[in-house]
């Protein structure tokens, strides 16, 4: 059972991940008000429409006045700026936290704007989502059963780690921790990769010519491997930037993947393409069971 409450919930970019934890803090009932802001004034109205957040700012100053628990939620690239615009104004007893995707860079910037209060910050990554992104998209069930991986630093305030993991708990979340590098290493291969290959799938179906009767043939293997091409092209940029090193490696183990695949079917071996396809499809089913 989670016994913590913050006072105030500052969410420095309201879409799929920070307003869903505005949401799932507000149905725990451990928030008193939740401030939002961010780039787009009509999705932060639409914000308010929707009851995820109660007040909607265009100051960072405004926004975390009597904020003890803030979440930065926006494409890591922009993750520089906006914690320089938090440095000046972050509470002394709030805890800081966000939700990228990468944790290298992130923590990099952290450290770059918040100087003497890097201490309040504690880094994480709830691997949860999907393919759509906004205010709209946001739901307070998303974190539920769900992992939240927290990467804390040296400096990192025992009280500000604690209202970060109990944060993530009430959402319903289990929360576990890494070093930000293997963060970025098992990331890299299980999440980084497959957008960037889903991604590419589709557009090199959508470059040939006959891309309208290639489409209009593809069923539900097609739909299911491409689902995450619908993702934010802003967000999987910046996050491909920031892992390149990691992304590049996972991309050269998939080409020799390939490559070996593709002897196999110049040399008509039929038997050891089954025996790749039944390896690979018992590892799924495995992992399958295990999320069950």
């Amino acid at each position: 059972m989670v016994s913590v409450s913050f006072r105030k919930l500052a969410v420095f970019g309201v879409g799929l991940i920070g307003g869903s934890f505005a949401l799932a803090l507000k149905r725990a009932g451990i928030v008193g008000k939740v401030a939002g802001i961010g780039r787009s004034r009509s999705n932060l109205e639409r914000a308010l429409e929707l009851g995820v957040i109660d007040e909607a700012a265009d100051q960072a100053g405004v926004a975390l006045k009597g904020a003890d628990l803030v979440l930065v939620a926006v494409p890591v690239r922009q993750m520089d700026a906006v914690f320089a615009a938090i440095a000046p104004h972050l509470e002394p007893d709030a805890a800081l936290t966000d939700g990228g995707s990468t944790k290298r860079d992130v923590i990099g910037a952290a450290q770059s704007a918040l100087a003497g209060k890097i201490g309040r910050f504690v880094p994480a990554h709830p691997i949860a989502g999907g393919e759509l992104s906004g205010v709209e998209a946001a739901g307070a069930e998303l974190y539920r059963g769900r992992t939240v991986v927290v990467t804390p630093l040296a400096q990192t305030d025992p009280q500000a780690r604690a209202a970060v993991d109990a944060a993530w708990r009430a959402c319903g979340a289990r929360v576990v921790e890494m070093s930000a590098q293997h963060h970025d290493e098992v990331l890299g291969a299980v999440s980084h990769l497959p957008h960037a290959l889903a991604f590419a799938m589709v557009q090199m179906i959508a470059d040939r010519p006959n891309a309208s009767e290639l489409f209009g043939f593809a069923g539900a293997g097609f739909r299911d491997f491409t689902r995450i091409a619908s993702s934010s092209p802003e967000m999987w940029r910046d996050i491909c930037l920031a892992n390149r090193d990691v992304l590049l490696a996972e991309l050269q183990a998939y080409r020799a993947e390939l490559g070996s695949l593709a002897q196999l079917l110049e040399d008509a071996d039929g038997d050891a393409l089954e025996r790749t396809f039944a390896s690979a499809r018992a590892a799924r089913n495995a992992w399958l069971a295990e999320r069950k």
